[in-house]
């Protein structure tokens, strides 16, 4: 079995392959603070809840936003599961060309996301993360990876905006009934909601400009479903990218 991390700035997904099915997948908060035994007690616990036999994991790959941690992970791996992971950066093969000016500059997330995708879609394609910032990558007809965009992401901007405005509260993210909120709790919600859908949309519309009209549209990250439906440009939602990425990575350097 496979044990696929990826360190972001908000969570921490893991994921069990078996071949390549994943057997499971867990999401546990990001804390810079944790030391390697604390994350390893939390994901030993939970892998036992899903009744995966610590001693059938043989291998093990990471990557990571938060370079603070990415030691402390390959630690828990070496220590609890006796295995010297994988860890997604510079001389590791993807097989994916970045055309990016730096390379270096691309935050591994987005590699994955991109190598993942090429993988279930035909390029060109243009990879849309919803989460702890609104990312959109894309990828040539020829399959290079060409670069994206980035912007805060909803939680991010939700959160500076009620921190700066005494008279505005935390909301459920879900669909108002009407884009004209009439009340503090609506208004909040059309403007997230619809806001970013509009973003999304446009953004969507710029790329394939670039790249072309036929291009595919493939979501991730945690809230892709909360503005999908309103943004109405994705042809596939793919919320474990991230993990499919990784399998195919380490796959590639075996």
């Amino acid at each position: 079995m496979l044990l696929a991390i990826d360190i972001g700035n908000t969570s921490v997904a893991m994921g069990v392959y078996e071949g390549e099915r994943l057997a499971a997948t867990f999401r546990i908060a990001t804390d810079r603070d944790n030391l390697p035994d604390e994350y390893a007690m939390l994901l030993l616990g939970l892998l036992r809840s899903r009744d995966i036999e610590i001693g059938r994991i043989h291998a093990a790959i990471l990557s990571s936003t938060v370079p603070p941690l990415l030691n402390t992970f390959r630690q828990v791996c070496r220590d609890y599961f006796s295995v010297e992971a994988l860890v997604v950066g510079p001389g590791v093969k993807t097989g994916i060309r970045v055309l990016y000016d730096n390379p270096r500059e691309v935050g591994p997330d987005r590699v994955l996301h991109a190598v993942a995708a090429m993988h279930h879609y035909k390029p060109p394609l243009i990879i849309v993360d919803v989460g702890t910032a609104l990312v959109f990558d894309a990828v040539s007809r020829e399959g290079d990876y060409l670069g994206g965009a980035i912007a805060p992401g909803i939680a991010i901007a939700t959160e500076a905006l009620i921190s700066r405005a005494a008279m505005l509260y935390r909301v459920s993210l879900e669909r108002p009934p009407n884009p004209i909120g009439r009340n503090t709790a609506h208004s909040l919600q059309a403007g997230i909601v619809f806001g970013y859908a509009e973003m999304v949309r446009g953004m969507v519309r710029r790329f394939k400009e670039q790249i072309g009209e036929d291009a595919t549209v493939v979501a991730t990250g945690g809230y892709s479903s909360v503005i999908a439906e309103e943004a109405g440009c994705f042809d596939a939602v793919e919320d474990d990218l991230n993990l499919e990425g990784l399998r195919l990575v380490h796959e590639a350097n075996l």
